[in-house]
């Protein structure tokens, strides 16, 4: 060998330089658009847990040397595909994709040093004094750290001391945030403006309406917030937002990997025997309230890990209607879909939600409908429930797609609001059917009595009372074949229709017959 490397330097040959390593933090532009979680077709969105997705656009200025050149981008979108990446702008082609997973966190940091020597650091509570000594981490972080020490071997946060780990260093392959590298080459120095997009999972969107029914003018001014949610640990500072409603068509792509639990979840069992004690003390830390604060503030060197196990704070209700609106989401077409941009940039936060004004229709005209199935009927009078309906149309004073979302119903009674109801809305399209249900009425009350049977057909009667001072008008649904249609009789979407209009204070009935299919 010391022949060889002599003879190869005198033939012209070297070893290839490596590559060199050009880090990228800085965003100067950045676009945000989500899609609705795959399979939600109505309510609410899921805040704990996001399960939509989202298009991001990041625009960043980097340095690149002659040669090779490993550019690693980051700040990336904890959840991001690197199967979707596309890096532009560079000065030839991306030759390597990788997404670097192993971040700086407690547990990352144990799982790093596994079999490496740290330090072990100790108080006494009484005295106060510290005291370290020299520790190899021999298991971890899942189901608990084991250290070797002089005296053998323990686990940690078991010694009834409060105590932490110092580490020498933070080793090389951990990243303060989700990276994506890659590895590209230039024929020389340049300083180029790149442009990083991808795809990411956790996020999500939907529309939280507002509804204020107005018993006097019997209108309603529905509101829509656009709700969106960042379940990753990343801020995207001053980006420009949009949203799309509806689902495009995605193919299924590859289950990513499971993002490593960055905290440490340390257990100790008692020092006798294990027969002693019941099988729900071992779950348990007895470690006292100094310990866990001690091991609260290591997990808080966890720079863009989300902190997994944590109950999610849960979101307000929907804040009332602005007034005025400042800012609204302006709706276009996008094909068969509906995009909603945000005229100004906004901060989509790590572990946030964030609601900008959406839709706003102060005049929308809906009818109090009361519909009841014949299958949840009674020989009892029972209440009845009831519905809002209207027509998404211009005439009626919306004409404009719905997406999807929840609806928060008041109604102003002597100038209060008052709530009485919620529901889930679908995507609606315009000119479609508009309908809350809200619940039952102790004012309209119905039941249901079979008159008659006979072999082919059963004869029933529905008896209708109303104590509210106006007409109602109600719906009796029938899931069976009618041997005769009624009057103003239609086909619904769970089966035949019969109205009915009930006077004020007073009482109404119907009758109908149903064909018994018998051999």
């Amino acid at each position: 060998m010391r022949v060889i490397a002599p003879l190869l330097l005198l033939l012209g040959w070297a070893a290839p330089a490596p590559a060199a390593t050009v880090v990228s933090r800085e965003v100067s532009d950045v676009a945000v658009t989500i899609y609705r979680a795959p399979g939600r077709s109505s309510g609410a969105l899921d805040r704990a847990w996001p399960a939509g997705y989202a298009l991001i656009s990041e625009t960043r200025t980097i340095t690149i040397p002659a040669g090779d050149s490993i550019v690693r981008f980051e700040g990336v979108a904890e959840g991001l595909l690197p199967e979707t990446a596309i890096v532009t702008g560079l000065p030839e082609d991306v030759r390597e994709k990788n997404r670097d997973a192993r971040l700086v966190s407690p547990a990352g940091l144990v799982d790093a040093f596994l079999k490496r020597r740290v330090t072990l650091q100790r108080t006494n509570r009484q005295t106060g004094k510290v005291t370290k000594q020299d520790a190899i981490i021999q298991a971890g972080p899942n189901g608990g750290v084991i250290v070797q020490t002089a005296e053998g071997y323990e686990a940690l946060a078991c010694s009834g001391l409060p105590e932490r780990m110092l580490y020498p260093e933070i080793p090389a392959d951990l990243s303060p945030r989700p990276t994506l590298s890659v590895l590209t080459r230039s024929d020389r120095r340049v300083t180029a403006t790149v442009q990083l997009t991808y795809m990411a999972q956790g996020f999500d969107w939907s529309a939280s309406y507002v509804a204020r029914a107005d018993t006097d003018s019997g209108k309603i001014a529905l509101f829509a917030w656009l709700t969106l949610a960042n379940g990753g640990a990343q801020t995207f500072p001053d980006a420009r937002l949009q949203v799309v409603a509806r689902q495009p068509k995605r193919e299924r792509s590859a289950r990513p990997p499971k993002p490593s639990n960055p905290a440490l979840h340390l257990k100790c069992w008692p020092m006798d025997i294990t027969s002693t004690h019941p099988r729900h003390v071992f779950s348990r830390l007895p470690w006292p309230a100094e310990e866990e604060r001690s091991y609260e503030a290591l997990a808080d060197i966890v720079v863009t890990a989300q902190r997994r196990g944590r109950p999610a704070i849960p979101m307000p209700p929907p804040p009332p209607a602005p007034a005025p609106v400042a800012m609204v989401a302006e709706q276009e077409d996008l094909g068969d879909l509906k995009l909603y941009r945000v005229p100004e940039r906004v901060t989509v936060s790590a572990q946030g939600q964030k609601q900008v004004a959406m839709i706003e229709k102060p005049s929308a005209v809906f009818e109090r409908i009361y519909a009841a199935n014949v299958s949840s009927g009674s020989p009892d009078y029972r209440p009845m429930p009831f519905l809002l309906r209207g027509r998404n149309s211009v005439e009626k004073g919306l004409g404009v797609p719905l997406p999807a979302g929840a609806v928060t119903i008041f109604e102003t009674i002597e100038g209060n609001d008052l709530l009485v109801g919620s529901a889930d809305l679908a995507d609606l399209a315009v000119n479609e059917r508009v309908e809350f249900p809200i619940g039952q009425s102790p004012d309209v009350q119905w039941r249901l009595t079979k008159v008659k049977e006979s072999r082919k057909r059963q004869d029933w009667r529905v008896e209708l009372t109303n104590a509210r001072p106006v007409p109602v008008r109600a719906e009796i649904i029938v899931p069976f074949d009618l041997a005769e249609r009624l009057p103003g009789t239609e086909r619904g979407q769970g089966g035949w229709v019969l109205p009915v209009t009930v006077p004020e204070n007073g009482s109404a009935s119907l009758s109908y017959t149903v064909k018994l299919e018998r051999r």
